[in-house]
């Protein structure tokens, strides 16, 4: 089991939850919009590519060394219990999987190396995450003729995102349980989290307990709060 006290990017990092974030919007003189309005908001306060935020609002939200901030919709984070935690991956598929930790461990690992963008506007370059591509994990499964996309399930209440079938199964798209050379950390998302690289990171869900196969695409945790269910750094990208 970790504790925050005992968790290395615990220790460097101060987690900020909605109403921190959005107080330290108004410290930084931005009026929030509503709807999509919101996430071009977001935007217009800074590059994803500079990864520069107004003076007032980088002085207000809490960065590690590193430049990672940790955002929480609910406290205190999930906790990590090798022996008792899960996966499940169920819905629409033709056999429904639990795996272990230890059991997760054994399948076949990716690696790679990607930036990560926070759509307030800061990045963290070159993380290394290693992990199971979800694609893989999918094929395991077996999807019915039905499945149109993917609900990402957080142990972090009420946090869910979706993506779809073909979001879902770009190559770069993993569920990573190691960052930078070490497990993850509670911070972080340990054990498990979503990694989509070309998209903004409240897409890279932390904490990662069931992947449900769906019909269709529901909306996010953040997506029913305004943000762009397409959460695309380069439109180009898109699929």
């Amino acid at each position: 089991m970790t504790s925050s006290s005992d968790d290395p990017a615990s220790q460097e990092t101060t987690p900020i939850g909605r109403r921190a974030f959005l107080g330290t919007l108004a410290v930084g003189g931005v009026t929030l919009a509503t709807g999509n309005a919101l996430t071009d908001a977001l935007a217009r306060l800074a590059s994803p590519i500079t990864g520069r935020l107004p003076q007032g609002v980088r002085d207000a939200v809490p960065a590690s060394s590193s430049g990672w901030r940790i955002y929480t919709v609910s406290r205190p984070m999930p906790q990590f219990e090798p022996s008792r935690w899960r996966l499940d991956i169920d819905g629409d598929v033709t056999q429904p999987i639990r795996y272990s930790y230890d059991e997760l461990l054994t399948l076949p690992r990716t690696t790679q190396t990607s930036d990560f963008h926070c759509v307030t506007g800061w990045s963290v370059q070159n993380v290394r995450w290693e992990g199971v591509s979800v694609a893989a994990i999918l094929d395991r499964a077996g999807l019915l003729a039905g499945a149109r996309a993917v609900r990402f399930v957080s142990a972090e209440r009420p946090y869910v995102d979706s993506l779809t079938l073909a979001q879902a199964r770009l190559d770069d798209v993993l569920l990573a349980y190691r960052m930078d050379g070490r497990a993850l950390s509670r911070a972080h998302g340990a054990p498990l989290r979503l990694v989509v690289p070309k998209m903004y990171g409240y897409k890279s869900v932390k904490w990662v307990e069931r992947l449900e196969v769906t019909g269709d695409r529901s909306p996010g945790y953040w997506e029913q709060r305004g943000y762009d269910a397409d959460a695309w750094i380069d439109p180009d990208d898109a699929v």
